[in-house]
């Protein structure tokens, strides 16, 4: 992954926390499923479609949509308490993953740029979003448990035609590979 797809992936992660809160339900608001995604499907096939189907179940996009899931009140208090204990790690990693970011950009652009610091940099911040990855992944399964069996298939529908819909834009972009 050069420079640039790191960027945007830091940038695609930190943009959209802030439509994480309570208040804002997202429309697949959190960092892996963001508008980024969409480029030319590239970030899609390389965090895989299984990746792509767990951040399905984050807790913020389940309370997202409460009514067309049925939640319970009980699963809502849940998952509302799954949400809010992970926002501070997710937060702080993406923050650290950006300032390394700005700084491995800024060390890059120096006239004589010292690439063991470069490397630093990107190690840093790859850490720190693998962190923040971590965080919404654990948190992700542990929401899967929260809902039914039904609940659950109902996301899998969806994480099916998600997928029909990307293979498709991707046939549709790239006919040459086909």
């Amino acid at each position: 992954m050069n420079c640039q797809s790191l960027l945007a992936v830091v940038a695609l992660a930190a943009t959209p926390l802030a439509a994480q809160h309570a208040a804002k339900p997202d429309s697949m608001g959190h960092p892996m499923m963001g508008p980024g995604m969409m480029m030319g499907g590239s970030m899609m096939r390389e965090m895989g479609p299984a990746m792509a189907t767990m951040m399905l179940y984050t807790p913020q996009h389940l309370l997202a949509r409460r009514e067309s899931l049925g939640l319970t009140a009980d699963q809502v208090n849940r998952l509302t308490a799954l949400r809010d204990g992970s926002k501070a790690t997710i937060e702080a990693a993406t923050t650290e993953a950006q300032t390394h970011m700005k700084e491995l950009e800024e060390t890059a652009n120096a006239p004589k740029p010292d690439t063991a610091a470069v490397k630093t940099h990107f190690q840093a911040a790859h850490n720190a979003m693998g962190k923040a990855h971590w965080t919404m992944l654990a948190s992700a399964v542990q929401a899967r448990a929260i809902l039914t069996d039904a609940q659950r298939a109902k996301i899998r529908t969806w994480a099916d035609s998600m997928q029909a819909w990307m293979e498709q834009h991707r046939q549709m972009m790239n006919p040459s590979q086909h």
